[in-house]
Formats: structure tokens, sequence, C-alpha cells
């Protein structure tokens, strides 16, 4: 019987069942749930705001902050129990979970309602990222799954710059209710699609005894191992940036800048820089390094930072100025996200399904936290914003100094 520890370094070598062009688009567009569920419902905040009597304005991020819990929480159960059972079972069940929740969604007539259902929603939506991944390792190994992500990756970072205009569009034609409705026919075509065409990637002989010891042994190694701790939680710095700017975009770009609906063309413009630097990372990565290419993103994240909170303190707030330099500060994301969590994959192999879990759920939840607490001081400048950017941004390059020693742009001589 094959060992863990051989299925992690071999892969299982599973049939995808399916075209390759096929299996890449279905495993994009798995993941792609994630961030359509975060993204469409940025321009209905006002709307679901005035429906629900939410008196604070503030208050209306609670919508993106209830489903970002539950999506990173849910993370960390997924992947072991998925090693133990199979892929198929727990990818389509997330799913009926999903369609559920978007149905609770529609039908929420107050606050509370809603944010139970958005958390219910992601904790669905947390089983097709885990498992989406999963069945790519199942199924290649070395430079075939590298190529398969790379594709993925190419498909999915379109998500998040036309979602905001997909739900615009609707806003346009009907209201916030038909949104849910949209997210309701996502989960529901996905369902049916991985019900017919995916098969069970992971075989029974290289299935993990499910023991809590064990499990419980893994968790702790991912958080005591010096380099996936420190990367870890600069990762957890950094998507507090991001989720940051995410909660208070719809309120900076309408409120302050007046844009109204022609918001989501903004926010598109400057996604695109984050999806220019993933796809440039997977082609410079090899030639510059992990560290050189993350560390200076991470170096320049901060300076963005500062100059955003300093250029807002001194009252300057204009359209241009702020969307350059967000689109600098997504730029940089680009080049972090998939470096920190590789670097904090690295000494983690031979539990890597687990660790993968732990890392998305610390990263998730925690960024997740981080944003909304940074959200909740809006107070109609984007000041708020750019202490969010230029403290987390500070913060990720003191974990970074955690994790290799002292030293940016080369690593540690020993991993422990």
């Amino acid at each position: 019987m094959p060992t863990p520890k051989s299925q992690e370094m071999h892969g299982t070598h599973a049939s995808p069942g399916m075209p390759f062009a096929e299996f890449v688009v279905m495993i994009a567009a798995l993941m792609a749930l994630n961030a359509l569920a975060l993204d469409v419902m940025l321009p209905a905040l006002p709307e679901i705001g005035a429906a629900l009597n939410i008196e604070n304005e503030n208050d209306r991020q609670q919508v993106l902050v209830a489903y970002l819990l539950g999506f990173g929480g849910a993370q960390l159960f997924y992947g072991p129990i998925s090693d133990s059972i199979g892929r198929r079972g727990i990818l389509l069940g997330g799913l009926v979970v999903y369609a559920l929740a978007s149905v609770g969604s529609l039908l929420s007539d107050t606050l509370d309602q809603l944010l139970i259902a958005r958390f219910v929603q992601g904790v669905g939506c947390a089983a097709t990222r885990v498992i989406a991944v999963s069945v790519v390792r199942d199924c290649f190994t070395g430079r075939q799954m590298g190529k398969v992500m790379s594709l993925v990756m190419m498909i999915f970072m379109a998500v998040p710059i036309i979602a905001p205009s997909v739900g615009q569009a609707i806003l346009l034609l009907s209201n916030w209710h038909w949104i849910f409705s949209m997210l309701l026919f996502a989960g529901l075509a996905m369902l049916i699609w991985c019900w017919i065409r995916l098969p069970e990637t992971l075989p029974k002989e290289y299935r993990q005894r499910f023991d809590i010891q064990t499990i419980f042994m893994a968790y702790a190694k991912t958080v005591t191992t010096r380099v996936s701790l420190g990367y870890t939680l600069a990762t957890t710095f950094v998507f507090g940036g991001l989720f940051s700017f995410i909660t208070m975009s719809q309120q900076i770009f309408v409120d302050i800048f007046d844009l109204g609906v022609w918001f989501p063309v903004v926010f598109a413009a400057i996604a695109i820089a984050m999806s220019i630097t993933s796809f440039m990372n997977a082609r410079l990565v090899e030639a510059l390094g992990m560290r050189r290419l993350s560390h200076t993103a991470c170096l320049v994240f901060s300076t963005t930072g500062i100059i955003l909170y300093a250029l807002a303190s001194a009252g300057i707030e204009n359209l241009y100025v702020f969307t350059l330099l967000a689109g600098i500060l997504m730029a940089c994301f680009g080049f972090v996200g998939a470096n920190f969590n590789s670097m904090a994959m690295e000494p983690l192999g031979d539990i890597a399904g687990t660790a993968s879990s732990v890392i998305g759920f610390v990263t998730t939840l925690g960024g997740a936290l981080l944003g909304y607490m940074m959200g909740q001081l809006f107070n109609g400048t984007t000041q708020p914003l750019g202490l969010a950017f230029s403290l987390y941004g500070l913060a990720a390059l003191a974990c970074i100094l955690y994790a290799e020693g002292g030293s940016l742009f080369k690593a540690r001589h020993s991993v422990n």
C-alpha cells in the first residue's frame, strides 16, 4: 500500500476522466465560485443596506466579511477529511451547501439572516477551493501540475475583474435578490457538471486513516516550522490589506469619488494590474527567484501604502492618483501571494494536504478579520485604507525577517 509520503511525492496519477481542456476549465470555474460570491456583491451593498435597514454604512461590510469567515474557517477541516474519505463526495456536498445558502441569502429579510446565510455559503465554497487543488495534485505532478495551475489561474483571474460589472448589470435590470439567484444558478451548474463528469480522483489505496492525533500533529508542525509560520503570517497581513481594499472599495469609489455605476469599471482596471503581475510572476520566478520577487514587491507594497496614507492625511484625494496607487498595490499582490504560499509550503511536503488547509485557514480568516477591522475605521476618506496598506505591509516585512533569520532576498541556510 502506498504511504502518504509517496503519494505527496509522486501523486496518485488518477485520471481526471475528461479532456484536458475541460478539466482545466472545470477547476478554474470551481475556484472562481469564491471570487464571484465576493466581488459580485460590491455594487449591491448600498441597495442591500437600504433594504435591510442597515443604518451604519460601515456595517454593510459584514455581508462580505461573514462570507470570508465561513470560507476561511472551513478550510481547516476539508483537507484532512478529503484525504481520508475521498474528494468527490466532499466537493458535491460543498456545492449543495453553496446552493442552499444562496437560497437562504435570497430569502433573507434581516441583516442577521443574511449574515448567517453568507457564512454558510462561505463554508460550502471552501470545499471547492480545497478540493479543486487536491484534485489537480491527484492527477498531475511536477511540471504538468505547474502547467495546469498556471492555466487555471489565467482563467480564474478574469473573474475578479468582471464580477463587479456583472453585479452592476444585474442591478440595472432588477434588484439585489437576483445577484443571489445568479450565485444559485452558478452553484447548481457546477454541481451538475461535477456530478456528471468528475470521477473520484483519490483511490482507496492512497487514502489516509482519519486519526485525530496525527492531524493535530500536522497542524502543530505547520505553525511551529519557522519558515512556514513566518510566510503564513506575512501572507495574512498582505491579505489584510487586500480585504481592506475590497471591503472599503464601494464606499471609496462611490461615496468619495462619486463614480456611481462606473465603479466596476475602475475596479476592473485595478484588478487587471494584479492579473498581469500574476501572469508575469510565473515567467519571472525561475529567473529571479521567489524571494527576490516577493520581498521586493512587499517593500513596494509598504512604501506605496505609506504614500497613500500621507496623501490622504494631507487632504489630497484625487481619483486618478488613488487609482494609480491602488493599481501598484494590487500589482504587488500578484508577485506576493503565490510566492509566499509556495515558500510556506516548502518545508511541509510530507503533510502538504493538511498544511495547505491550515495555511488557507490562517491567511483567509486572519486577513478577513484584519480587513474588517480597518474597514470599520472608514471615515469618508482614503486614510484608513492607506493606514491598512502601510501597517500591514510593514508587519509582513517583519514576518519575512523572522522567517529568514533577519535577511531579505535570500533563504535561511537551514529550515527549522
